[in-house]
């Protein structure tokens, strides 16, 4: 992670960290594009043992259906796909059922370089993020190598969390 990026997300993380504490709340990440970037910039922070349970990494399919219950007509060959907001959708419901956590935020993206199409260019990120009855959903498109791409993913989805529950 370049600099600017480690400090942005460290203020980040202490803002959130500061609210869930506030408000007694407990999170879980379900990571994919971002391969538990997320969950690291949380535990690099003393204390979030308080604050965070559990962090999914589901890169594949089999993954996201088996450890968080995605249904498999999200991967139907006529289905929405990994990439979706009914994907991240049940991501985040299924970190919370899997966990003590009643906050989650879930990511599902095309980092790159390749994997891209028409569609769903290189830089697609569905982002979710899920609290009590509020669970919403948002397509990102962002700009970068795979690692930017992936930042950004990180930045996003902490903001995200930010701003539904603070």
């Amino acid at each position: 992670m370049n600099d600017a990026g480690t400090s942005t997300n460290s203020a980040l993380v202490r803002q959130l960290a500061q609210i869930l504490l506030a408000k007694k709340l407990i999170m879980a990440s379900a990571e994919s594009c971002t391969g538990g970037w997320i969950a690291q910039s949380l535990t690099a922070l003393a204390g979030s043992s308080e604050w965070f349970d559990t962090g999914f990494v589901t890169y594949s399919n089999e993954a996201k259906q088996r450890l968080l219950a995605v249904p498999s007509s999200c991967f139907a060959v006529d289905g929405p796909g990994a990439v979706s907001e009914e994907t991240v959708l049940a991501m985040t419901r299924g970190a919370i059922d899997n966990s003590r956590a009643n906050v989650a935020v879930a990511v599902s993206g095309i980092a790159g370089p390749d994997g891209g199409s028409e569609d769903k260019p290189v830089g697609t990120v569905w982002i979710a993020w899920q609290w009590q009855d509020k669970a919403l959903a948002r397509c990102f498109q962002f700009v970068g190598d795979r690692e930017a791409v992936r930042l950004a993913a990180v930045t996003a989805g902490l903001q995200g969390l930010i701003e539904l529950i603070g």
